[in-house]
């Protein structure tokens, strides 16, 4: 079976980087991973900290596709693992989701989505889903935590 997400008032919908579910990273607060991801875009700038301020996930998603702000020059490079460590730390720090992340089991998880083909499915589901692929890495790596630490 695969599991498909979006919305964050769909199933699943937890799995969303809108969904607001607050962790810490690098000493500070994030509301959401969407902005966490985008602040990073502009790490050790003042625009940094201006997204990681900004109230809505919307808001803080358009301020971070534009590209009148100065884009790092290795963001290709490193947005990849700055998703996979905003994604780790939402589900690690929030019991409820990691519960909910590990009950897939091994199902497939997609983020389906029209318009985007790198993080998501794409509208034919030809895309990379690069954002389903960083939540299954989640899942066996808290597996993994879990098998190696068991909680009583």
């Amino acid at each position: 079976m695969t599991i498909y997400f979006y919305s964050t008032k769909d199933a699943y919908g937890e799995f969303s980087n809108f969904k607001a579910y607050p962790f810490e990273l690098k000493g500070k607060t994030w509301r959401t991973v969407e902005h966490y991801f985008q602040a990073q875009k502009f790490a050790g700038t003042e625009h940094e900290e201006e997204l990681r301020e900004t109230p809505s996930p919307m808001v803080v998603a358009r301020k971070g596709r534009s590209r009148k702000r100065p884009l790092r020059t290795d963001w290709e490079e490193v947005k990849d693992q700055i998703m996979r460590e905003a994604v780790y730390a939402k589900f690690e720090q929030h019991a409820e989701l990691e519960e909910m992340l590990l009950n897939t089991g091994d199902n497939e998880i997609v983020e389906q989505t029209t318009r985007d083909y790198y993080w998501g499915c794409g509208s034919e589901g030809t895309g990379k889903n690069m954002l389903g692929i960083i939540l299954m890495e989640t899942r066996e790596r808290l597996l993994s935590r879990q098998t190696a630490d068991p909680k009583e």
